[in-house]
């Protein structure tokens, strides 16, 4: 359209109002649609809305009623997002006429007065006091003129519940440890110094866009709603409220050279325009080029540093503690298009903020570590892997678990995953070689020079060439039953596995499939019933992936793809590899990313199991109890044969019973080998006279924090059991402050 937004706003209005008569119900409905679908324009639609209501008076009630509803099943259904837009909506609508000031307070009102209820999670009251906040950039104004009594008594009782917050959880979620350059604030506390600088400004700001001005003279002539009374739903503990954050900062107005000024971190417009990008990267988060051309069309980019604000606030989102809200390929893929968007100006943003992130990397917190990894070497593989890797030669005369050259190391890992070793070699200088991962090559032992001595080697050599003749797995079993066993002794009964019997099947089998992934799979599924039988008892899986890991020890993909492969397919259980990544053969690997890989990929399984054997069991209790309904109603029921039994169910309860015990068994498992690791640790630093706190220690301990953090649901449904754990052990007073903040940040 070439006519300005005022002019189709007002034709728009004039055709809606003709079409009321025959399409109110639906014109209503679009409306409050568009509120949560098209946040960014919500000024557009609370003019229309209010022009609507100048003209039919009854509509603009309808709206109004009809929105309320929609705010109170959001809040009850635990929609807070939608919930949070409703509530801005509304109160731009007191804006445009259309809602009384007064009426709008009592709701704000009877939001901040959750903070007064007694026994409920600070997250509850957290949530309600930041709906009243975050609206108040546009109401503020408005409210202050009209409601001046009234307004202030409200902000003093939000200023009263700020100060008066725990925080303890706050250093869980901050990127950095440090505070130098930039303050990592409690979202709620950075807000609330914003809104006080904006009061002190007299609520003027400068972002928001108000087309509702232009027509303050048919607006303020119109007839104003009263909001119903709209008072909080009771709390209930099956409600998950949004987690509180800490805001990230990465920039401030010395690191952008030229051009538009960078608001301050405590500037209004720093959150909005921050919560304008947040809202254009969650809406496009199936089309990163949709997304890239709409940050890159933001309306306010000639007025602010556009390229550095939204570098912030994409690592915002894919730092944001305990995990991103997209998956983390999301905000790769999306860089890659702004860069192609903008060659001449993106590219070196970002290269800037690598360099920062590169030299905070020391007080960052692990996860984000991970995270920035996996994007980086995802972004070098976009680019021929250039990069000017002399600017970080410093780091190599550094410890190597120090977080900056562990950091190069595995992003070269990962690089190595996206390409292939002599091309990651080739892109490195030759200073970096002790830095360079191995080439990823199978060891088979029974191959090797000297391997004749070993004990199993012609076994391991029959076995080769009958799997090559296709023999079947019957036969392959008569080949190894004649291996002794190391662990039995003359008079002792036999012992619980077979420790050889595994190292010459398991190695072959892995050194005949070593061709690719596809090929360990054929090997895996073909001899799946003769690896059930070996690893038939946790020592038995635990050796089966000791065997692995010495055939792939310098192949990080091929181990966590294979481990993946191994719990899918039932052979080895999660316990076990959990048992076998706290073992002491481990102990050199415990501080590479890919054992972390396969813990989380671990406990991940392992819940995604629960979660369907408890799915099934809840669709199978509807089904009857749907079924019995029918039957007492004197109904026919066609689908008698579909209706599972009461002892079906049970049978199913019983699994579900025994999945649950497993994963409360990994988690006691995991926290229990923390507590040993770090008493040892502690007790070997205390006898040889050294500080505890070394480079080991830290990654030990931000493991122990992500485990919490990460799985923080499931490790709650166990808190009980893990308090007794903890408060019974003489553990490390950092793994209790991890716990303390844990509960904190649950609460």
């Amino acid at each position: 359209s070439t006519s300005s937004l005022e002019s189709n706003l007002e034709g728009l209005a004039s055709v809606l109002e003709a079409d009321l008569q025959n399409y109110k119900t639906k014109i209503l409905k679009i409306l409050v649609e568009c509120v949560a679908a098209l946040p960014e324009k919500m000024a557009v639609y609370t003019t229309l809305v209010g022009l609507l209501n100048a003209k039919n008076y009854n509509c603009g009630g309808e709206f109004t009623e009809l929105l309320v509803r929609h705010l109170k099943e959001a809040l009850k259904t635990g929609e807070f997002d939608n919930a949070l837009l409703i509530v801005r909506f509304l109160s731009d609508l007191v804006n445009c006429h259309v809602i009384v000031a007064g009426s709008l307070i009592a709701m704000f009102d009877n939001f901040i007065e959750v903070t007064l209820e007694d026994n409920i999670p600070q997250v509850r009251s957290d949530f309600y006091v930041y709906a009243v906040m975050a609206s108040l950039p546009w109401v503020g104004k408005e409210l202050q003129e009209k409601k001046e009594q009234e307004f202030n008594k409200l902000l003093m009782s939000i200023d009263n519940y700020i100060s008066k917050r725990q925080k303890i959880h706050a250093p869980t979620l901050r990127v950095w440890t440090s505070d130098d350059p930039h303050p990592q604030e409690e979202y709620l506390d950075c807000l609330w110094s914003q809104i006080k600088n904006l009061r002190a400004n007299k609520w003027v700001e400068k972002q928001i866009t108000r087309p509702y001005l232009a027509f303050d003279g048919v607006l303020c002539e119109a007839l104003q709603h009263t909001l119903p009374q709209i008072i909080p739903p009771s709390h209930n503990d099956e409600m998950s409220y949004p987690l509180p954050r800490v805001i990230f900062r990465m920039f401030d107005y010395t690191d952008v050279p030229e051009g538009p000024v960078l608001p301050g971190s405590h500037a209004i417009e720093r959150y909005l325009i921050e919560e304008q990008l947040r809202r254009i990267i969650f809406k496009h988060a199936f089309d990163r080029k949709d997304c890239a051309a709409s940050l890159l069309s933001y309306p306010m980019k000639n007025k602010v540093p556009l390229n550095y604000m939204i570098v912030e606030v994409m690592f915002g989102e894919l730092f944001l503690l305990p995990r991103c809200p997209r998956l983390e390929i999301y905000y790769g893929s999306t860089f890659i298009e702004l860069c192609k968007l903008q060659p001449g100006s993106m590219p070196q943003v970002l290269a800037q903020a690598t360099e920062l992130l590169f030299e905070r990397l020391d007080s960052m917190n692990l996860s984000c570590i991970e995270r920035l990894t996996n994007w980086f070497a995802y972004h070098l593989s976009n680019f021929q892997f250039r990069w000017s890797w002399d600017d970080w030669s410093s780091c190599l005369q550094m410890d190597p678990e120090l977080p900056k050259p562990k950091f190069i190391k595995e992003v070269l890992i990962k690089c190595m995953r996206l390409s292939y070793h002599q091309r990651i070699v080739e892109t490195c200088t030759e200073d970096f070689a002790p830095l360079i991962p191995e080439k990823p090559l199978s060891h088979f032992k029974y191959e090797k020079e000297g391997s004749g001595s070993l004990p199993g080697t012609m076994t391991a050599h029959q076995l080769i060439q009958a799997i090559k003749s296709k023999c079947t797995p019957e036969e392959t079993m008569g080949i190894l039953k004649d291996l002794p066993n190391p662990l039995k002794e003359d008079d002792e009964t036999d012992p619980t596995y077979h420790p050889l019997r595994i190292d010459v099947f398991v190695s072959t089998l892995l050194h005949l499939g070593n061709k690719s992934f596809s090929h360990s799979f054929a090997a895996i599924a073909k001899f799946h019933h003769i690896l059930k039988l070996l690893a038939d008892t946790e020592e038995g899986q635990i050796w089966v992936l000791r065997t692995m890991f010495e055939v792939w020890r310098s192949h990080q993909q091929m181990m966590v793809v294979l481990v993946d492969k191994l719990l899918k397919t039932q052979i080895i259980e999660p316990s076990a590899v959990a048992n076998w990544l706290f073992s002491s053969e481990m102990q050199p690997e415990f501080t590479k990313f890919y054992v972390w890989e396969i813990m989380h990929s671990t406990i991940t399984k392992m819940s995604k199991h629960v979660d369907k054997l408890q799915k099934e069991v809840d669709d199978a209790k509807d089904k009857l109890d749907a079924y019995k309904r029918r039957i007492n109603d004197g109904l026919e029921d066609d689908d008698d044969d579909e209706v599972p039994t009461e002892s079906l169910i049970e049978r199913m309860e019983e699994r579900l019973d025994l999945a649950q015990n497993q994963q409360k068994r990994l988690f006691l498992i995991i926290f229990q080998r923390f507590i040993m690791v770090l008493s040892d640790h502690l007790a070997n630093c205390e006898s040889n006279g050294i500080d505890y706190s070394t480079p080991w220690y830290k990654w030990c301990i931000e493991r122990l924090q992500q485990i919490f953090l990460l799985h923080h649901e499931l490790v709650y449904r166990y808190i009980s059991t893990l308090e007794t754990l903890l408060f019974t052990s003489d553990i490390d007073f950092h793994i209790l402050e991890i716990f303390q903040q844990f509960c904190a940040l649950r609460s």
